[in-house]
């Protein structure tokens, strides 16, 4: 009867290892929205497997010592099921799986600064856009101006604070979210209440959205329902949302961005400045010190 149980227990622990990533992989294929779901299914599904796993091969290992092959095996696959656990809690951040070559369709838009633009954060790799590990921003972009990245206090002595935030392209006005107030810079408190802050989305022509956001409270100048026109004022650059010190954030979303974190990011290009379409970021941090050691870009078409 204890073997029976034994084996029972061994089997429910596999079956259940199975099933989660049966299940994760039944959304995978089938590609848009699913595979977004698929992708925080698959943070938890499987290392709730397992963890069951993991605990049914020590005491098989411990209890039964004539089954530690067995108790092995299981315990190897149980910490395969538990690793996408890490990209939960933080200590991974692979990129989103979109290929750039093939999602369709990109937005090719103009700089929502004028100006000379750092790049914080920008382009197809987790090392040069942080954005990458999210569905829904995997090609965003963190926009700065200089002085950045030097911890002050003081909104002000931020070069983008303050300056207007001009819409990339025409478009419809889907959101328009105002009143969330600017962070202290010198203190980061994530907001996961209001993360984007106050901002504003637009649909475009292709169907699908733009997002600005971290506006400054009570500088949003749109309402849902206008039309916009490539370079119109939508507000001015702040420090409102989830974010550590003043700058503009862009992306490019296939759904309405009303819920950040669920939806299927898509390429997005600046055209008419003067660097490359896609421009990359990245960050060096020596202790206190930050460095931005992204691209440096400007717009310098006519609107």
């Amino acid at each position: 009867m204890k073997r029976v149980a034994w084996w029972g227990l061994w089997l429910l622990g596999a079956a259940g290892l199975l099933a989660s990533w049966v299940v994760v992989g039944g959304f995978w294929v089938q590609g848009g929205l699913m595979k977004v779901a698929a992708w925080y299914l698959g943070m938890m599904l499987p290392p709730a497997a397992g963890a069951f796993g993991l605990l049914h091969s020590l005491l098989l290992g411990v209890l039964k010592p004539e089954r530690r092959v067995l108790a092995a095996v299981v315990g190897v696959l149980s910490m395969v099921s538990l690793s996408p656990a890490l990209i939960l809690v933080g200590l991974w951040a692979p990129r989103y799986p979109a290929d750039l070559a093939t999602t369709t369709p990109a937005a090719t838009v103009r700089l929502p600064l004028d100006g000379p633009i750092v790049v914080g954060w920008g382009g197809d790799t987790v090392k040069q856009n942080y954005h990458a590990a999210h569905p829904d921003q995997r090609w965003a972009y963190d926009l700065l101006v200089e002085p950045a990245g030097h911890g002050s206090a003081d909104l002000e002595s931020y070069g983008c604070y303050g300056l207007d935030v001009l819409a990339p392209a025409a478009g419809t006005v889907v959101i328009a979210h105002d009143g969330e107030p600017d962070q202290d810079p010198s203190t980061f408190v994530p907001n996961a209440e209001a993360p984007a802050g106050n901002y504003v989305a637009l649909k475009l022509s292709t169907g699908t959205y733009l997002a600005l956001a971290h506006m400054v409270p009570g500088s949003v100048a749109v309402a849902v329902g206008d039309e916009v026109t490539e370079g119109q004022v939508l507000g001015k650059c702040g420090n409102s949302g989830n974010t550590s010190e003043p700058h503009v954030h862009i992306h490019h979303v296939r759904q309405k961005p009303e819920m950040l974190g669920f939806g299927e990011g898509l390429p997005l290009y600046f055209r008419d400045h003067d660097g490359e379409p896609m421009p990359v970021g990245g960050i060096e941090v020596d202790g206190e010190d930050v460095r931005f050691v992204g691209d440096r870009v400007r717009h310098v078409g006519g609107i």
